[in-house]
């Protein structure tokens, strides 16, 4: 199982982190008995679950983007 970057976790909703954690547990439990096809489904369903995550991440990086070019310029 992958786990997404400490980023993307740190903006997981407090009910998206107890579904992600779940979820890795029973992953890591299937992948122990070697049903990586269904660690597999697991894998694809946690790639969904973090996607509003990384999108947080992106509005920050664009907030921040956009602080940065309004500092910039009013120094100027």
């Amino acid at each position: 199982m992958r786990h997404c970057s400490v980023q993307v976790r740190g903006l997981l909703k407090r009910d998206e982190l107890d579904r992600y954690n779940a979820l890795m547990d029973v992953g890591h439990f299937l992948e122990s008995q070697n049903r990586y096809d269904l660690a597999y489904i697991l894998q694809k369903e946690i790639d969904l679950l973090i996607l509003p995550a990384i999108e947080r991440l992106k509005e920050k990086s664009r907030q921040r983007d956009k602080f940065t070019e309004e500092y910039l310029r009013q120094k100027q």
